[in-house]
């Protein structure tokens, strides 16, 4: 009996939906990261921003907006490609972790008041791409960690929690 050859397997609708989410997200997260640091997209760049952080306690200001949105603009594209998943969705986890702290914490719960509402999502979409995996059509597909799993999301939520408590005690 002969062999037949091997079919493709179809891309599911489920890869299409976690690209569709990584792309959206991932991008839109790197625009608000370049908006910060490179005043791109009609963001205040770099100067305002360091203000802003020197304003809420982060010493020095430009430093730690140069890492803030760094983390957000390299998170996001890391996400948006598939590309060290976890390593992105850890550092989108830990800028919004030191963001609920200091900006929005006090505020609540709902974005209509200033409160973390904005944050929780971030996060928690980070978290969830990481823990499911950025499916097959991500630069990760061929590494252990590109198949998302409940270490990869340990790992992403442990580390975005150390340098988020390392980042509040500076």
């Amino acid at each position: 009996m002969a062999r037949s050859a091997p079919t493709a397997v179809p891309t599911a609708a489920a890869d299409c939906g976690l690209l569709l989410l990584r792309l959206t997200f991932g991008l839109l997260m790197a625009g608000h990261g370049a908006q910060k640091v490179f005043g791109l997209f009609g963001g205040p760049g770099l100067t305002a921003t360091g203000k802003g952080f020197a304003a809420l306690g982060y010493h020095p200001g430009r430093l730690f907006a140069v890492v803030g949105g760094m983390s957000e603009m390299l998170g996001g594209l890391g996400l948006a490609v598939g590309l060290l998943t976890p390593l992105a969705g850890a550092a989108l986890i830990g800028v919004m972790i030191n963001a609920m702290v200091t900006v929005t914490g006090g505020h609540g719960l709902w974005e209509t008041n200033g409160g973390v509402e904005y944050s929780v999502c971030i996060a928690v979409v980070a978290l969830a791409v990481v823990a499911i995996g950025p499916g097959r059509l991500a630069a990760d597909r061929p590494f252990r960690w590109g198949k998302g799993g409940w270490k990869e999301a340990a790992f992403a939520l442990g580390l975005a929690g150390i340098a988020a408590a390392i980042t509040l005690t500076l």
